[in-house]
C-alpha cells in the first residue's frame, strides 16, 4: 500500500545499526510511543536492516510486548481525535496507510465517543465559520464544508452540523 523505499531502493542509509544496537534502540523507539509494524519496519530499512533480520526483531519486540497494533490503533484514533481534531474517514485513512488491519481499525474508532464526536464537529463548524470571511453565503458553506472534509468528517454529519448553524 505505501511506496517508501521503491522509488530509491539504491539509497544508502544515513547510519547502519548491528542486530544487537538495532534491538536495544528499537526497544527505546517503541517504549517511547506508540508505533505500529509499519513504522518500526520503516526505520529498520533507514537503517540498513532488511529481509528476515527484520522480521526476527519484529516478532521479538511482539512477544515482548513492546508492540501491540491494536494498542497502537486504538492510542493513534484517540489521540488524532482528541488533539488534531479529525474525523473517522481521516483516522481510518491514516491507520490503512499504516498497514493496520480492518479489525484493528473498528477497534481504534470505538475508542471514539459518539456524543464528544458530534460535540467536536460542532465546534469545527463553528470556528471555521467565524473565520471564514467569504461574504456569499452559499461560498462560505462551501469552504466550510470542504473544510470539514478534509479533516475527516462525514459529510451527512457536516451537512447536519452545518444545517444547525443556519
Amino acid at each position: 500500500m505505501s511506496s517508501w523505499g521503491k522509488n530509491n531502493p539504491d539509497q544508502a542509509p544515513k547510519k547502519y545499526w548491528s542486530l544487537e544496537e538495532a534491538k536495544g534502540k528499537l526497544e527505546s523507539y517503541c517504549s517511547y510511543q506508540e508505533r505500529s509494524q509499519w513504522e518500526v519496519r520503516r526505520k529498520l530499512y533507514e537503517k540498513g536492516i532488511k529481509g528476515n533480520p527484520v522480521e526476527e526483531l519484529i516478532s521479538e519486540l511482539i512477544t515482548a510486548n513492546f508492540l501491540n497494533e491494536e494498542r497502537f490503533a486504538r492510542s493513534f484514533a484517540r489521540g488524532k481525535f482528541r488533539l488534531k481534531h479529525w474525523g473517522r474517514i481521516r483516522i481510518t485513512r491514516e491507520l490503512k496507510i499504516r498497514e493496520i488491519s480492518p479489525r484493528c481499525i473498528q477497534l481504534g474508532l470505538s475508542e471514539i465517543d459518539p456524543d464528544e464526536y458530534y460535540d467536536s464537529l460542532l465546534t469545527q463548524v463553528e470556528r471555521k465559520w467565524e473565520k471564514t470571511t467569504e461574504k456569499d453565503p452559499l461560498k462560505k458553506r462551501y469552504k466550510v464544508i470542504q473544510y470539514l472534509m478534509s479533516k475527516g468528517f462525514e459529510q451527512d454529519l457536516i451537512q447536519e452540523a452545518v444545517g444547525s448553524l443556519q
